[in-house]
């Protein structure tokens, strides 16, 4: 199964710490956040993995070349222009596509969730995408209704919805998780979305999730979940992971 890590940030929750790392080298309990993404991937079964870099991006490549991580490991580069998440996966599509579905993980999440579920979950609904979410206090959520079908996203300060005629009444508010799980399908649907090779994940969602088979993965079974991209929930995991050995 292949995987790509979000790598390519430029950490700007975490500075001081990346002024001279990148975030995904930032260490966690004693161990880099890619470092710890890899291995939680290589455990369910992930076994070839794409990674795009920008930020510092030789001193991602220097340490993957310098371990033996049980996977092959791909480099997506975008140290020439930083593509956000919608371009990043576009340009590593040759390095993606295959005739089975691929997860994509940002490098700043550390989660012990089941991710061959997540995985499995996506294949049983015959999704072009699937989306971690869960019911967490944040500005911005997905909507979904009730069969769990993605409808729209909503920011609740400015009060922006997209569709801009949506009709939000009834549908679940959930947050994102950092975590997606994606058909080889969804390639076309990308490049009919926009011309741009720079471009967010979250607007071609949310303006093709009514042709697309887009679904919410909302595991009734508890997990634990780390947003690692801040300091205050980077020291909150790192008492985790200590308190947990």
């Amino acid at each position: 199964m292949k995987a790509m890590i979000f790598a390519a940030g430029l950490g700007t929750r975490l500075k001081p710490l990346t002024d001279n790392k990148p975030k995904a080298l930032v260490d966690v309990a004693g161990k880099p956040m890619l470092e710890r993404v890899i291995t939680n991937l290589i455990k369910y079964g992930f076994n070839e993995i794409v990674i795009n870099v920008h930020h510092f991006g030789e001193q991602i490549i220097d340490f993957v070349n310098s371990k033996n991580f049980n996977a092959k490991i791909h480099i997506s580069d975008e140290r020439g222009e930083l593509l956000d998440t919608g371009g990043g996966i576009l340009k590593a599509e040759k390095l993606l596509v295959s005739e089975g579905p691929f997860l994509v993980h940002n490098a700043d999440i550390l989660t012990d969730l089941n991710l061959a579920d997540f995985y499995k979950f996506h294949c049983n609904n015959n999704a072009d995408a699937s989306i971690l979410v869960a019911s967490r206090e944040t500005a911005r959520y997905f909507l979904f209704n009730e069969e769990n079908r993605l409808c729209g996203w909503i920011n609740k300060k400015t009060g922006e919805k997209l569709p801009n005629n949506l009709n939000s009444v009834g549908l679940k508010e959930l947050a994102f998780g950092g975590i997606h799980v994606m058909s080889p399908s969804i390639f076309k649907s990308l490049k009919e979305f926009t011309s741009e090779h720079k471009f967010s994940i979250t607007p071609f969602y949310v303006n093709t999730c009514q042709s697309l088979r887009i679904y919410g993965y909302n595991p009734k079974e508890s997990y634990s979940w780390f947003d690692v991209g801040k300091i205050e929930t980077l020291k909150k995991a790192t008492d985790f992971i200590t308190d947990d050995k």
